[in-house]
């Protein structure tokens, strides 16, 4: 078990409830390394707000991790998407695609390594083949896809698609 400035850290399934804080949660990672967005204008973009739309649909699975008081430190999530609606890491239609972000004031603590591997555990559950993302360049969780084996596929603008395989 981690624990976070405020306590032990707990992990729990993503609900339907947790649409506004899995769009909050979509603001950090779009914003990881400064203010690019603010929420109205990220949720404005079709190819940003699909991450989070209409949460949970059929095949999305994610987990929140609370404190002690259950206040939510950070989200990872999996959703598929379609050839004609790609996601920025999107390497098939049949490999979801992950987003995760911690609250800032948690970075670094573990919690993104928690949420991560309970998130690939449900990926390996639900029997997915792989999870893919979309890590920019710059950015430290990239250190931290990589020590859990994720592996470059492929690469638009200033990021790169990483991937990692499941079942064997």
């Amino acid at each position: 078990m981690t624990d976070t400035r405020h306590g032990p850290l707990r992990l729990r399934p993503a609900h339907e409830r947790d649409a506004p804080f899995l769009e909050r949660m979509l603001l950090e990672a779009f914003n990881w390394d400064r203010p690019r967005f603010a929420l109205a204008e990220l949720l404005a973009l079709p190819r940003a707000a699909h991450y989070v739309s209409g949460w949970p649909r059929a095949g999305d699975f994610g987990v929140v991790a609370e404190d002690a008081r259950g206040r939510g430190l950070g989200a990872a999530w999996a959703r598929h998407f379609p050839v004609d609606d790609p996601g920025y890491g999107r390497v098939s239609p049949s490999v979801p695609e992950l987003t995760l972000a911690v609250v800032p004031g948690e970075r670094g603590r573990g919690v993104g390594g928690a949420l991560l591997d309970a998130l690939v555990l449900a990926a390996e559950e639900a029997g997915c083949p792989g999870l893919s993302l979309s890590v920019e360049d710059g950015n430290r969780a990239r250190g931290l896809y990589e020590r859990r084996g994720f592996v470059p596929v492929g690469r638009e603008g200033n990021a790169d698609t990483l991937a990692l395989r499941l079942g064997g």
